[in-house]
């Protein structure tokens, strides 16, 4: 007890000379909140701490507050649109239409040439129907919200009927047949695991059947023994029973990747040649532009969708469609030249070597050792699953008893900006590929501070 006599008020520590520099730089509410904490910490423990080691705390836990939490990060894994890293980075073009838009008033929901209020999913509408060749067009805040407003403005207390072996789950753990249920629409399940004929569609129609909605496996690959049917036939088939046909796109691609010696990625275009009516699909995947839901198709339809209440809920932002409405600019010329995911899907053999043997050049000269090796690159982020892409990577072996690849990899997370690897064999590997331009130096210096 005579112990915790000592501890200080919060009022005496508040008129100390160290809490009035505290209070210049965050403000007296927050600088009272860190030495109550401080405090009530050194009550609970029965330890009652020095005065420095005092204010060094109270200093500590102002700051804690203070970190941002969403800041940037180095991805040098090789995985193109790492979903936990915020899948795609902007093009340059986009993050400063965003910069630009957030701290103004803007033409939103008002059109300057008649003085009315307007659609903010019109914003971004006459470049999507053109890229697409769709009908009509409209954003939302992500596919999987495009894909619930879609079946419950369309299909809701109706049946949709899906393939078995595209009830996909997505990242997070949400999965397709939740998605539906909340929608309200009654999902039929057809064929198997493996195998689904159009047949099998055919025999589900029932009076009450609105849609047949089909999946893009774009997670996931189903390899051996299958068979699935393609959009073709199953707009026939649609059409033939007066239904709509729903298509998840997933990843938005508007550029074949073949040409980027990749498998054949649907494209939005490919789809609604197809005869899907209505296509959803993300555009901070393939697309490369922010994360955002696009709905694609019949004019009619997407009017329909976008009256619904629930697509309140869903709609986007502001700082969304000005980075998405700039992402979308960058297509118009027929090639993606500055978005950075194309042009990291598309970077030579040679530039990606170059700048490995650099960043190996760089430690060498300051006594760190650091190997080029051959390794794979993935697109990551639900698109293109199993593809993988040569590359060439740093490979840092760490010193002994320096806690292993495991301790190595925590402190290049440690570093300001944190630097996120990948550990193969034992090794902490680093790819450039993802690695963005002028992010050269942090590399190096992120590997020294480790390794020290």
């Amino acid at each position: 007890m005579a112990t915790l006599r000592a501890l200080p008020s919060v009022h005496q520590l508040l008129e100390a000379p160290q809490a009035s520099a505290m209070v210049a730089s965050h403000g007296r509410p927050l600088v009272r909140f860190a030495v109550q904490r401080v405090i009530e910490e050194e009550r609970r423990t029965g330890a009652i701490a020095e005065p420095e080691a005092r204010w060094s705390a109270i200093e500590r836990v102002i700051q804690e507050l203070r970190r941002p939490r969403l800041r940037p990060v180095v991805n040098a894994t090789g995985v193109i649109l790492h979903t936990n890293l915020g899948r795609a980075p902007l093009a340059a073009a986009a993050a400063e239409a965003a910069a630009a838009i957030a701290g103004r008033y803007s033409t939103l929901e008002f059109d300057p040439q008649t003085g009315r209020r307007g659609r903010r999913h019109d914003l971004a509408a006459d470049l999507l129907r053109h890229l697409s060749g769709a009908e009509g067009a409209a954003v939302v805040n992500n596919c999987a919200a495009a894909v619930l407003l879609m079946l419950t403005a369309l299909a809701k207390g109706k049946e949709v009927i899906v393939a078995r072996g595209e009830l996909v789950e997505i990242g997070g753990g949400f999965r397709m047949p939740d998605v539906m249920r909340l929608s309200g629409a009654r999902m039929v399940e057809v064929g198997t695991t493996n195998r689904t004929r159009a047949e099998d569609y055919a025999a589900a129609i029932t009076p009450r059947t609105a849609a047949i909605l089909k999946v893009h496996a774009s997670n996931f690959q189903v390899i051996g023994f299958t068979q699935s049917v393609e959009l073709k036939e199953l707009a026939a088939i649609a059409r033939q029973h007066q239904l709509l046909l729903l298509h998840d796109l997933g990843s938005g691609a508007l550029v074949e990747t073949a040409a980027y010696g990749l498998a054949e990625e649907p494209r939005i275009q490919d789809s609604l040649a197809s005869g899907a009516d209505l296509v959803a699909c993300s555009a901070d995947k393939l697309l490369g532009g922010p994360q955002a839901g696009l709905l694609l198709g019949r004019a009619a339809l997407v009017d329909r969708v976008m009256k619904h209440p629930l697509a309140r809920a869903v709609r986007v932002d502001k700082m969304t469609l000005a980075a998405l409405i700039a992402t979308l600019d960058l297509y118009l010329t027929q090639s993606p030249a500055g978005v950075p995911v194309w042009e990291m899907l598309g970077a030579s053999a040679e530039s990606i070597a170059a700048r490995a043997q650099g960043w190996q050049r760089r430690l060498m000269e300051q006594g760190a050792l650091a190997e080029v090796v051959a390794a794979e690159s993935t697109v990551g982020g639900g698109s293109l699953p199993g593809e993988r892409l040569a590359t060439t990577a740093l490979a840092i072996t760490p010193r002994r008893g320096g806690g292993g690849a495991a301790e190595l990899l925590r402190r290049l997370r440690q570093h300001e900006p944190p630097v996120i690897g990948r550990i193969v064999e034992e090794r902490v590997l680093l790819d450039p590929r993802t690695v963005l331009p002028g992010e050269d130096d942090v590399i190096v210096e992120a590997v020294i501070a480790a390794l020290v």
